[in-house]
């Protein structure tokens, strides 16, 4: 009965990083910096991706998609934190909040599976070359990737539907700077072991699964690239693994850090870096690390360069 006749929160307080003016001005620039360079850098990759016929493989559509994911989860996240900084409330409305989690968790997830199949794909590449063309045709390109949006909407809805079941009557203070599932979960005033259970499910049951196909994958491909005679054959094997490599290291890492971790196995300010990491740098890094260490993206951007100055 207590619960029905409390004061429901109709808005969250985000506390953010910091109260000190001069801390804040600091990072809202360096975020800001962080947040244009995602935006170029994911909108030129598929640009790039679009104009250039050599980049019609799936490994590019992946990339591609990849790029879109990364430029939706950040603008869910960047632009309101920056807003953060320079106001004085920092609220965002309990609908809004839900659509945050919403959105946060189907892109989040819908990237997992994105890595998992660029994983398969660089599987079938590397070691059975023979039938890449045929495992790997269009028409099964289109149907991971759609599998993969799929995934990620329904961890989507079922994660919201679980948290608008919750009730907030006491504090509605979140201590980081979006609303994350975790804490809003903590905050609850009702019963929110189903909520926790679900959150552990979902973490576990496709965050566990996808890497699965990511680490039973480089096993494999591991395993062909040794087997190798030559060294410039190892090398250029490799290369083609390093930049999806390191992605899924700093995706994987920082995500089950935060939501397979014990409670009480951090602090909260250990926590926000960690968010940081995985909302903001891992999408301004996607680009930067497939452009800066892919010949094949390099050697694009060149030829689309000296067509457009030719054309002038």
């Amino acid at each position: 009965m207590a619960e029905s006749n409390c004061t429901r929160a109709t808005e969250f307080s985000l506390t953010g990083f910091t109260e000190d003016p001069v801390t804040q001005v600091t990072l809202f620039l360096m975020f800001l910096l962080t947040y244009l360079v995602t935006i170029l850098g994911n909108l030129g990759m598929i640009a790039l991706i679009r104009a250039s016929p050599q980049l019609h493989t799936p490994m590019y559509y992946f990339l591609g998609n990849l790029a879109f994911v990364d430029l939706c989860s950040s603008t869910v996240i960047t632009p309101k934190m920056l807003a953060d900084f320079i106001s004085e409330k920092k609220g965002i409305p309990y609908a809004g909040c839900m659509a945050q989690v919403f959105i946060f968790d189907l892109f989040g997830m819908t990237e997992c599976f994105l890595l998992a199949m660029m994983a398969y794909d660089r599987y079938v590449a590397i070691c059975h070359p023979l039938v890449y063309p045929l495992v790997m045709s269009p028409q099964c390109c289109f149907q991971l990737v759609v599998g993969s949006y799929l995934v990620g909407l329904t961890n989507g809805m079922g994660q919201t539907i679980s948290m608008s079941n919750l009730s907030f009557c006491g504090s509605s203070v979140i201590d980081l700077f979006f609303c994350d599932i975790s804490p809003l979960i903590s905050l609850s005033t009702s019963d929110n072991t189903l909520s926790h259970i679900l959150l552990r499910t979902s973490a576990s049951l496709f965050g566990v699964s996808s890497s699965l196909v990511v680490l039973v994958s480089y096993v494999a491909i591991i395993s062909a690239i040794l087997s190798i005679s030559s060294a410039e054959g190892k090398r250029k094997a490799f290369s083609t693994c390093a930049s999806h490599l390191t992605t899924v290291s700093i995706f994987y890492g920082t995500s089950f850090f935060m939501y397979l971790k014990p409670s009480s196995d951090s602090s909260r300010e250990d926590d926000k870096w960690a968010a940081v990491l995985y909302t903001v740098v891992t999408p301004m890094l996607n680009p930067l690390i497939y452009s800066l260490r892919n010949k094949e993206v390099k050697e694009a951007l060149r030829r689309l360069t000296k067509i457009k100055l030719s054309s002038t």
